[in-house]
């Protein structure tokens, strides 16, 4: 796409095989975004690259490893020259009880998602700093602004991002560099979609809007924190949840 609003930007989404972030990384490269479709899987991030286009290029990572995360960051650069975006989307849920969850159970989705941002964050923030410019955009939920039976893990993860977003935006911000959130409420994915219907009617019945989300309406949040609409704009979380909770 021709004069889009992150036209020529180089991006790096995680997670981005499929659901949220495959939609995300879709929707960067339709407005003219360079993209590495970054996925654990990696013959699935193939296959969501192949199906983007425009040059979209697919990078295995284990985004709970340090070296893993930081080596995608580094391909992402060598390929496009530069890395003006990271989408830390990558995610997994464990749900269980207190009474019920197994510490690795706890302990893998806090890996994911916490661990996991915070590596992404880092790893990007030392090339965007040297850069002098770049947006970071981490995808919380409102899962850890008002918690879920089931989620202690998921929803302990989700706060904690919102918390290191607010940090990392607070260091990064005198070097150019705008770290924000996105707190996406019930979103019609596969993963949501398994659910059992009457819990997820129960739910979509407590939104003010009357319906769930889609994929893509998480995706235009992103995309404006990514372009320079929002280049005021840091240590911000956006709601995507229908008037959920507000």
């Amino acid at each position: 796409m021709s004069g889009g609003l992150v036209e020529g930007k180089a991006a790096l989404v995680t997670g981005a095989a499929q659901g949220i972030g495959f939609e995300i990384a879709r929707r960067l490269a339709e407005h003219g975004a360079r993209v590495a479709v970054v996925d654990l899987d990696r013959d699935r991030a193939r296959a969501a690259a192949a199906d983007i286009g425009g040059g979209a290029i697919a990078l295995g990572c284990d985004v709970t490893d340090e070296t893993s995360i930081e080596e995608s960051v580094a391909a992402t650069v060598r390929e496009f020259g530069s890395l003006d975006v990271l989408v830390n989307n990558a995610g997994i849920t464990r749900d269980a009880s207190l009474r019920k969850m197994r510490v690795a159970d706890f302990e893998a989705v806090i890996a994911v998602h916490l661990k996991g941002t915070w590596l992404g964050v880092r790893a990007a923030a030392s090339v965007m700093r040297e850069a002098g410019a770049g947006s970071i955009v981490n995808i919380s939920s409102l899962s850890g602004k008002s918690g879920n039976p089931g989620q202690t893990n998921y929803s302990a993860a989700k706060a904690g991002i919102v918390g290191l977003t607010k940090a990392a935006a607070k260091e990064l911000a005198h070097k150019g560099v705008r770290v924000n959130a996105v707190q996406p409420g019930l979103i019609r994915t596969a993963m949501t979609e398994a659910m059992p219907p009457e819990v997820f009617a129960e739910r979509e019945a407590a939104i003010p809007m009357k319906r769930a989300g889609d994929p893509a309406e998480v995706a235009g949040a992103v995309l404006f924190l990514a372009s320079d609409l929002s280049s005021y704009m840091t240590g911000a979380v956006l709601e995507v949840g229908g008037g959920r909770l507000m």
